[in-house]
């Protein structure tokens, strides 16, 4: 029996601890975008090392996107790309049967 090597790389991304709940944040945000201090005030266990590095991660899946906003100052956000947005949706069911049988 062969394993579904798509099912195999979404649990790549999701297995890997905190992936999961930084989309699902992302999800819950206006427009699916929000700043790094955002995040980290509210993913308190997560430390700033970490946080950058799973939103790098996660842009190289091409989940999120960085945008860059070149002003006084220069502001950084965090934004669900469609592939992303597709992702969250996949997850409903996930977090429908969490719900029931936790």
């Amino acid at each position: 029996m062969e394993i579904c090597p798509y099912l195999q790389y979404s649990f790549e991304i999701l297995g890997k601890k905190w992936n999961g709940l930084i989309i699902h944040y992302l999800s819950l945000c206006p427009n699916g975008t929000a700043h790094f201090s955002e995040i980290k005030r509210d993913l308190t266990d997560i430390t700033p090392r970490a946080l950058s590095l799973k939103l790098s991660e996660l842009a190289e899946y091409g989940l999120i996107e960085k945008k860059v906003t070149i002003g006084t100052p220069v502001t950084i956000s965090y934004e669900l790309t469609e592939k992303g947005q597709a992702l969250t949706a996949a997850l409903k069911p996930v977090q429908q049967w969490a719900l029931q049988y936790k």
